[in-house]
């Protein structure tokens, strides 16, 4: 991997996966920076007062108070000009034939949907895929 983005963020309510997840990510040194959400919510509010977004995010769809899909309905609502440029994402346990048609309604910004856990494959694929052409930071 030869892009290091400047962060990226998960979005999930298991203290588990994200610190998987955490350590997948800092092994691979592809990030500067992680930043951990238990809350949708919490990670929305992040979004709309923070001036520099996360490069990448991971979002589970099963959460409490507010899921994945209703984070992308929210974050969609967003004014930020930088939101398009936000690679999102969905890492779930669900394979379920349903949420991968309703995750395709939701392109941009949804650009991926994987089934967790999250590995280095992956990772390295995500950031092949969509960040490697980029100027370097």
């Amino acid at each position: 991997m030869n892009r290091q983005l400047n962060s990226i963020m998960l979005i999930d309510d298991s203290k588990f996966d994200n610190f998987f997840h955490e350590r997948i990510i800092k092994k691979s040194e592809c990030a500067k920076e992680i930043i951990t959400y238990e809350s949708a919510t919490k990670a929305l509010e992040y979004l709309k007062n923070e001036t520099i977004p996360p490069d990448l995010i991971f979002l589970d769809i099963n959460m409490p108070t507010m899921n994945g899909w209703e984070f992308l309905e929210a974050y969609e609502k967003l004014e930020n000009e930088y939101k398009t440029k936000v690679i999102i994402s969905m890492l779930t346990t669900s394979s379920n034939p349903e949420d991968i048609a309703k995750a395709k309604e939701f392109n941009p910004p949804l650009k991926e949907f994987k089934t967790k856990p999250l590995t280095s494959k992956i990772l390295s694929k995500i950031i092949e895929d969509y960040f490697e052409n980029e100027k370097a930071i």
